[in-house]
């Protein structure tokens, strides 16, 4: 730092306010103190700022491994968020979600000094876990797991469900069939909730749900057993993997989509808009989950300044309409008969 106000022409504390980001220096210095920082390759000693502010600039995101499409997009996003508030990320994953597998990885975060965790909790065990530590460290969860005594932000599961289901009762199908996911997760339990609740509403029937998992194969064995009822005209996959599969099932059989069945998924991963034929599906928006986190994470760790902290937020999804649905059938013939 002495190198570089020598260079600049200026005192050492005027360099440490440019480098800080300090408002009140003349335009004509930052300029002058940042070309010398860029001459002289300058690089901040963040351990000796860490021993100086007691911050140590880090954020920590717990995930656990898994190949979905979900998960692995929330981390992503949180880093990318981190990232551009100026805070490093250490990111530990967990491949089991017990108590004390979560309480281990919190742990080997706490050792690293983060100011904060970000906790991806697709089940409310991992979340129940991570209660246990927030009373010490500012903690956040995002995902389907949550638990009242950690703040959270999460996807309106539910409402997404019901937009799905809606949209094809608006096209006219007498009714909406469901291939759901794992049954132990809080967001599969969401989206047959959001299902059931707009069928009720629309008063029409409510089939049984069909049970899988979060992917492609599972929707197959499912889509396999659907297309044996010749009265289902529409399908509501708790995610785009899922119906990826129904939709093999349903080519397979002979059932035109969407001619003779019309397909929605949940998630809005980039590739289903290249399904054939392309995919309708619930986008969630990652990128504004991901900010989200991190400002409620900082509101709790003194670090983000008008910004009113909220322990529960849902973030609501979108339908992204595409060419995998259409009228049903029903509704077509008694368009044509008029």
């Amino acid at each position: 730092m002495r190198d570089v106000a020598e260079l600049a022409g200026v005192s050492a504390q005027t360099v440490s306010r440019v480098v800080n980001g300090h408002p009140h220096v003349a335009d004509g210095t930052r300029q002058r103190v940042l070309a010398a920082v860029r001459a002289l390759d300058y690089q901040r000693n963040l351990a000796a700022r860490a021993l100086v502010t007691r911050r140590s600039g880090t954020l920590g995101v717990l995930g656990y491994e898994s190949p979905l499409y979900g998960p692995t997009s929330m981390l992503c996003s949180i880093e990318g968020a981190a990232r551009s508030a100026g805070y490093f990320v250490s990111v530990a994953s967990v491949r089991y979600l017990d108590r004390r597998s979560v309480l281990d990885a919190v742990d080997w975060l706490s050792r690293q000094s983060v100011e904060g965790i970000i906790a991806i909790a697709p089940k409310a065990s991992m979340a129940d876990a991570i209660g246990e530590v927030s009373a010490r460290l500012a903690c956040v969860t995002v995902g389907g797991g949550y638990s009242e005594a950690v703040p959270s932000v999460r996807i309106d599961n539910v409402a997404g469900a019901r937009l799905a289901t809606q949209h094809l009762l608006d096209l006219g199908h007498p009714t909406v069939h469901h291939v759901s996911g794992p049954p132990d997760w809080p967001e599969a339990a969401d989206r047959a909730s959001g299902w059931r609740d707009a069928l009720r509403a629309a008063a029409v029937p409510v089939p049984p749900t069909v049970p899988g998992d979060w992917s492609a194969h599972a929707g197959y064995e499912q889509g396999r057993r659907l297309v044996r009822d010749p009265s289902v005209t529409a399908v509501f996959c708790a995610s785009d993997q899922l119906a990826l599969g129904v939709m093999r099932a349903l080519h397979e059989a002979g059932r035109r989509i969407p001619g003779d069945v019309s397909v929605v998924g949940f998630d809005g991963a980039p590739d289903g808009g290249y399904f054939l034929p392309p995919l309708t599906s619930v986008r969630q928006d990652f990128a504004e989950l991901g900010r989200r986190s991190l400002e409620s994470l900082l509101t709790r760790v003194g670090r983000a300044e008008g910004v009113r902290a909220s322990r529960q937020e849902l973030l609501v999804p979108e339908l992204v309409v595409r060419q995998s649905t259409a009228p049903g059938r029903l509704s077509v013939s008694l368009r044509s008969t008029r």
